[in-house]
């Protein structure tokens, strides 16, 4: 099994998944920014990768050259599913497969998916052997919580640390918290230690809070954490790779001209398979904190095409 996740200097950078946020146009604009060491795909469902309507969830597996190394992180409760499903993922040529136990979403939830696998340990330990079983060469990881209503951390991570994977991703908040408190990283040094009696090999990434490259060094310095997977973060500052910590603030304009790549991507790459109204959620990370924001919010809201956007905004750029 060839595990890139060893080849990184330390502290590295992770993009966290975020569904509905992380697809390839999303994956493309930060890599071409500030890339960070590792990015994830959105989570998605192994069940639904092989069911009748399976060209989305296909097309979400899309990624450049630019975005590796890249892991691809599914969902589901069927270890069948999860060993073709690595398989699958394998031979797209991702780097490595990582297994969402830690969404606390209810939808995720009442399947037995995502956080409330915190609450099976006999179908974990099956689904991480699945996904062994299914890939020959892909690198396999775990991202999940400190608990699901209290903390867990040594029943718990303790627990995944006993199945020695090659990375996990610990969210430093319960499920039941979603992202209401503020992230409990003490509990990540644990992990940590944890990790040195149980798994020495496998890499700790510390999850929660953290809004710029500095934070990054903080956490791996205070915390022992070999990296820092940032999500929430990024969409207040999507340079937040960027690892020179003296760094200008950027310009309403930098944002102005990031938006309008972003959407013009979004189209190229999409055309009609998506609907414009997708590209809209993606606005409030470039425009905000200028005089004209509100206003020019507002009217790229009523935007059908990026033609309308550009027009928009160019009348707020300063060429």
């Amino acid at each position: 099994m060839l595990n890139f996740w060893q080849n990184l200097s330390k502290p590295f950078t992770v993009l966290a998944p975020m569904d509905g946020v992380t697809d390839y146009v999303f994956r493309e604009i930060i890599s071409d920014l500030a890339k960070p060491d590792v990015l994830f795909t959105e989570f998605i469902s192994a069940k639904g990768l092989f069911s009748a309507r399976n060209e989305r969830l296909l097309y979400e597996l899309q990624y450049s050259n630019n975005q590796k190394p890249i892991v691809a992180q599914i969902w589901g409760t069927q270890p069948e599913l999860f060993s073709k499903a690595a398989t699958l993922i394998e031979n797209l040529g991702f780097d490595g497969i990582d297994i969402n136990m830690g969404c606390p979403v209810k939808t995720v939830v009442k399947l037995g998916s995502g956080s409330a696998l915190i609450k099976n340990k006999g179908l974990v330990i099956e689904l991480i052997d699945a996904i062994k079983a299914g890939s020959k060469h892909s690198s396999v990881s775990v991202k999940t919580r400190i608990g699901f209503t209290e903390i867990e951390t040594e029943s718990w991570l303790g627990f995944l640390l006993e199945q020695k994977l090659d990375a996990l991703t610990v969210h430093a908040r319960i499920a039941k918290d979603m992202s209401s408190t503020a992230a409990a990283w003490g509990e990540l040094k644990k992990v940590v230690t944890l990790r040195n009696e149980i798994s020495p090999n496998t890499l700790i990434i510390g999850n929660g809070d953290v809004k710029n490259y500095q934070e990054v060094i903080d956490k791996h310095t205070n915390y022992l954490v070999d990296g820092v997977m940032i999500g929430r973060g990024v969409f207040s500052d999507p340079w937040v790779f960027d690892n020179n910590t003296l760094k200008q603030p950027h310009t309403s304009d930098d944002y102005l001209k990031l938006l309008l790549k972003h959407t013009k991507l979004f189209v190229d790459t999409y055309g009609t398979k998506r609907n414009f109204e997708d590209m809209k959620k993606f606005f409030k990370i470039y425009v905000r904190n200028f005089r004209g924001a509100k206003k020019l919010m507002n009217n790229l809201m009523r935007c059908r095409n990026y033609d309308e956007v550009e027009k928009e905004v160019n009348l707020l750029l300063h060429y």
